[in-house]
């Protein structure tokens, strides 16, 4: 069996987790990192620290097009590192030009799970300004046929829904190291 480092290039493009909210994408972007020795970023939190209010707070006081200026804005600086693994807010892959920078700068893995699955995991959030909605069910399923195609683009898609993060964390590295062989 090989160490986590073996077959991975030394000037390794970066790792772009996307998908949609409570699929996974920090807890096995940080675990990812971890194995692979590279930083892990979270451009949600990114964006926080930098607006220093949380992304319900920007959604409530300045819209959702403004977060997905300052959205792009985080990712077009944080793209020109190297050997980066990013947690990528679920609504990136809305924007064409978003999907380009991740594609040219790395490799883009979508993280998906089922609606019910998704739900459980985000209840009790109150900073997940897109579910905050009398049905959230309803509001899932209807982001996730708008996100479809989008998230279609992603180099390699994992279904999380029955994978604890170790698993998705090794299906990952899988893939990484498969393409750098």
């Amino acid at each position: 069996m090989r160490s986590a480092g073996v077959g991975i290039s030394k000037t390794m493009a970066n790792i772009y987790l996307v998908g949609f909210m409570g699929t996974g994408k920090t807890a096995v972007g940080k675990e990812v990192a971890r194995k692979l020795s590279q930083q892990f970023i979270d451009l949600d939190s990114q964006i926080e620290e930098k607006q220093n209010r949380k992304i319900s707070q920007i959604f409530t006081e300045d819209g959702e097009a403004y977060f997905r200026s300052l959205e792009k804005q985080t990712l077009k600086k944080i793209a020109v590192g190297k050997n980066l693994v990013v947690s990528c807010g679920g609504g990136i892959i809305l924007d064409k030009e978003n999907i380009q920078i991740m594609k040219e700068t790395g490799r883009m893995i979508c993280l998906t799970s089922r609606p019910e699955v998704i739900l459980a995991r985000t209840q009790g959030y109150r900073q997940r300004p897109l579910l905050n909605v009398d049905n959230p069910t309803e509001r899932i399923d209807e982001l996730l046929k708008i996100r479809a195609p989008f998230y279609a683009q992603a180099d390699y898609t994992i279904d999380t829904s029955d994978l604890s993060v170790l698993a998705v964390v090794d299906k990952v590295l899988e893939h990484v190291r498969g393409k750098n062989n």
